[in-house]
């Protein structure tokens, strides 16, 4: 092959393996611990490679995990392989992280500052929790009760969030599902019809694919109608519309130079290219954004991932959208210029193929690749982690760069300049309260608990309020399915505990 390219073959980086292991152990004692998972993860991408390159690593990036605390796991990983890498490194926690590490590699790569990479994570929340809930001791590395446990999601909000349960994932994204589908005009049964379409896509995906955790296509109904097997958790989300971490999971990619690669006699066929991409984030404190219709840093960022594709995001002939939750690629997709009728996942989604955490985009990666292989030629992957939070996008593609990888990845200036007047936040208030979005929190048992309601105050100042179960009215209000309770008015007023309460009309 000639090169089209005046980039020295050095320099130009190229995924050359993937490795994937899914362990679903017969017996809990028998289940592999998360380094295991690492470690045959990047074997088998050395296998898929077709050359011995493990041992040659000098850039092993390692995605944060939670069923499991070690000490410098990437040291002790690196140990297990028999290597001492330059750059060694466990990052923190965040969907997005994959890609980022992803593109950092191959900008290593295109430096000339290593040869060979990895970028690997792994999870094995279902065996912890079985063993957990079985009081069952593992034959696992000891868990390092001395290593503090990553900051999450309570750690960066406001004591009224936490105190009215909006500050995990699960809770908090439905103010973005509230806020974007009555933004473009949507019933909410219209908004809760593309989320059950878009979902059931996801897990068509996941029934062709071997390493998933469910293997099969579920309907667009099964997934938005609340059944005892499939309880709402918090609205409109059911469980079947939410990410699955109980999985037990490895995933792993390795890169090297097209000089390597060629030195090494992997084929030609074999070899995908980073392009390049682009990061952004919000304030880790979703209160202090500015609305929750869209989200200018995911804007900026597909956007310049767009520009890469030539102008068009229907260049891309395969794509990932991260999908913890329908919001993310339903906002996605619109700022690609995709329809409706998008395929969004060559993976699965987090629900159906599984959401080992952090490391899900891994498994992205893996699939992309795979796709790219297969015959696309130019993917788009997408992550994002906390809430709406961080955003890192890569494009891969089947033919050789044009020009040496950028290495300025970030957007933040774009993101920045789109962003509007930030409503001061307010734990006291009264009188009338217009609704900017809101969610509603069920138990276990399929009861409600209560809803939760952000809010603008008469002075343009935003709260959060708590709308009791007992409140039939208001929470009616807010569950009709044919009209958005975003934007309509209703009174404040503090209740005994000192937290704000709202009420319709």
């Amino acid at each position: 092959m000639t090169d089209k390219t005046s980039i020295p073959p050095d320099r130009i980086p190229v995924i050359v393996g993937v490795g994937e292991i899914v362990d679903r152990p017969k017996e809990i004692a028998e289940g592999l611990e998360p380094l295991d998972l690492l470690e045959q993860a990047l074997r088998h991408a050395e296998e898929d490679a077709g050359a011995k390159l493990l041992g040659e690593m000098q850039s092993l990036d390692v995605v944060n995990f939670l069923s499991w605390r070690y000490r410098d796991p990437e040291t002790l990983l690196a140990q297990r392989l028999g290597i001492a890498p330059s750059h060694c490194y466990y990052g923190p926690v965040g969907g997005e992280s994959p890609i980022r590490y992803l593109h950092h590699a191959a900008q290593r790569i295109a430096r000339g500052e290593c040869s060979v990479a990895a970028i690997c994570g792994a999870e094995a929340q279902s065996t912890a929790t079985k063993a957990e809930r079985a009081d069952a001791k593992l034959p696992w590395t000891p868990f390092a009760h001395d290593v503090e446990e990553p900051k999450r999601g309570a750690a960066f909000q406001k004591p009224l969030a936490v105190k009215l349960g909006v500050f995990r994932p699960v809770t908090v994204y439905p103010f973005y599902e509230a806020a974007s589908s009555a933004h473009w005009g949507q019933t909410p049964r219209e908004a809760m019809a593309e989320s059950g379409t878009l979902w059931s896509r996801y897990s068509e995906t996941t029934a062709q694919n071997p390493n998933a955790w469910l293997k099969r296509r579920f309907a667009p109904d099964e997934i938005t109608t609340p059944t005892a097997d499939n309880r709402l958790i918090a609205w409109p989300y059911t469980k079947l519309m939410v990410a699955n971490p109980m999985v037990n999971m490895g995933g792993a990619l390795l890169l090297t130079s097209l000089a390597k690669a060629r030195a090494a006699g992997i084929a030609e066929d074999r070899l995908v290219y980073p392009l390049g991409g682009a990061s952004a984030e919000e304030p880790r404190d979703y209160l202090l954004r500015d609305q929750f219709y869209e989200s200018h840093p995911q804007n900026a960022v597909l956007k310049a991932v767009i520009d890469l594709a030539g102008g068009d995001g229907k260049a891309f002939d395969a794509i990932e959208l991260y999908s913890c939750f329908p919001c993310v690629p339903k906002m996605a997709r619109r700022t690609l210029g995709l329809g409706p009728d998008v395929q969004p996942t060559v993976t699965g989604g987090l629900t159906f193929f599984g959401a080992p955490l952090n490391t899900y985009m891994t498994h992205a990666a893996c699939a992309m690749v795979r796709t790219l292989r297969n015959g696309a030629k130019l993917g788009l992957l997408y992550g994002q982690g906390g809430f709406v939070t961080k955003h890192h996008a890569l494009v891969l593609s089947k033919t050789p760069p044009r020009a040496a990888l950028a290495q300025d990845t970030s957007v933040q200036l774009d993101a920045d300049r789109n962003k509007r007047v930030v409503p001061e936040f307010v734990t006291e208030a009264s009188g009338a309260g217009k609704v900017e979005s809101f969610t509603v929190i069920y138990g276990r048992n399929g009861n409600i608990e209560h809803g939760v309601v952000m809010l603008r105050t008469e002075d343009e100042r935003r709260t959060l309020a708590r709308i009791p179960a007992s409140d039939g009215a208001t929470l009616a209000h807010l569950l009709d399915m044919e009209r958005t309770p975003v934007g309509s008015l209703g009174q404040i007023t503090m209740a005994e505990d000192g937290v704000p309460e709202w009420r319709v009309g």
